[in-house]
């Protein structure tokens, strides 16, 4: 039985980190990061939080992996994962400052 729920977390797990290698690689195409540019070398960082990508190391290899697998491999070398502490409260911290910048001035 505790193999059964081992290999079923495992599976849930890589199905996630699938997932969240998809969604990176979307934003990447987003910002215009999914192709090597003639010869200029675009470094970008994706800041990662949460316990499963700190502690479970199959999450964050599957997620590398997977992104190794999307892109090119010039591409994939300028790719960086790197986990950040408290990573969601600095990101909600920079869409409100983001987002106030923004917002119209009250005419009032």
């Amino acid at each position: 039985m505790r193999r059964t729920i081992v290999e079923l977390c495992n599976i849930v797990a890589t199905r996630g980190a699938r997932l969240a290698a998809a969604g990176i690689l979307g934003i990447l195409k987003k910002m215009g990061r999914d192709i090597a540019r003639d010869g200029e070398k675009q470094k970008t960082v994706v800041a990662l939080d949460g316990g499963l990508y700190e502690h479970y190391s199959e999450y964050s290899k599957c997620l590398a992996n997977t992104l190794e697998e999307l892109l090119r491999e010039e591409v994939y070398k300028s790719i960086f994962l790197e986990h950040a502490n408290d990573g969601s409260g600095i990101g909600a911290a920079l869409l409100a400052a983001s987002h106030s910048l923004y917002r119209p001035a009250d005419s009032s």
